[in-house]
């Protein structure tokens, strides 16, 4: 079957996949190291050259090569993130939506909290009770609150599918309640699911690079956010640093705009009632 979806969709997902493509190859393809080995403060900021087409930043590291290394990072986090926040939120959502009464209104309620709770206060708090937090400790940190959004969605959406009659049919021919949730609840939930799905990749990004620009991030140079931070440190005192700053500021604008633009995408063509709505 033909996937249709809009132009916008279709740039979206190109976006994306250039970025997956970055994030996979990107440190093969890397022309210098990130590492302690990439000190070179005769060549700090750079403007670009031959050498170092994207210029250095204030350790003369290339920038390219850590574009390319925080392409890396992004990827891991973003994915693994989205991956555990959709099944945490889909399981629960499903859940409350199916069994409602006091199943529903207990998790609904801590949603509710959470959901009223900012949620990069809560990202910081997590972070920031470690000394030195690494990419299991963001993952722990965004996943804390990122599953609810996907718990509201599967909620929505099975409290509208239970009263269908395949699933109304399942239940009179005695099918279990896991059953009816595994292959007729779920299946049926996922279009929603991957356009929330998509809308959250931008999200973590975005998060991430916030955690990272504050220094609560991974402690590497090389993260998009760190990379930011640098570049404030230092804006006033070279004028390739202004330069520098775009970097990192449009890989995430790229990924971001390209994000959303499948999102977009997705909510219309898996309900075009949405279509033209923003």
């Amino acid at each position: 079957m033909k996937l249709k979806l809009s132009t916008s969709a279709w740039v979206g997902l190109v976006t994306i996949g250039v970025f997956v493509l970055a994030g996979v190859f990107g440190p093969w393809l890397a022309p210098y190291d990130v590492g302690a080995t990439s000190l070179d403060l005769e060549h700090r900021f750079e403007a670009p050259a031959a050498a170092h087409w994207l210029g250095t930043d204030s350790k003369g590291a290339d920038t390219l090569s850590q574009l390319l290394w925080g392409a890396r990072s992004a990827l891991q986090l973003s994915f693994v993130v989205v991956a555990i926040s959709t099944t945490i939120g889909l399981a629960l959502g499903t859940i409350a939506g199916w069994y409602r009464g006091v199943v529903d209104e207990v998790l609904m309620r801590f949603v509710d909290v959470l959901m009223a709770f900012p949620g990069i206060l809560l990202n910081i708090a997590i972070v920031a009770t470690v000394a030195r937090p690494g990419i299991g400790v963001m993952i722990v940190a965004l996943c804390a609150n990122g599953w609810v959004g996907y718990a509201r969605v599967a909620r929505g959406q099975v409290l509208a599918l239970r009263e269908r009659d395949y699933v109304t049919a399942a239940v009179a021919l005695g099918a279990s309640n896991r059953r009816v949730m595994w292959k007729h609840l779920i299946p049926n939930l996922m279009g929603p699911a991957l356009v929330q799905m998509s809308f959250g990749l931008g999200s973590v990004i975005m998060i991430e690079a916030a955690l990272s620009f504050l220094g609560l991030g991974p402690q590497v140079d090389y993260t998009w956010g760190a990379m930011l931070d640098q570049a404030r440190t230092f804006l006033w005192k070279a004028d390739w640093v202004r330069v520098y700053a775009l970097v990192p500021g449009l890989a995430i604008m790229w990924v971001v705009l390209g994000a959303n633009l499948l999102g977009d995408g997705l909510r219309d063509r898996f309900d075009p009632r949405q279509r033209g709505r923003s």
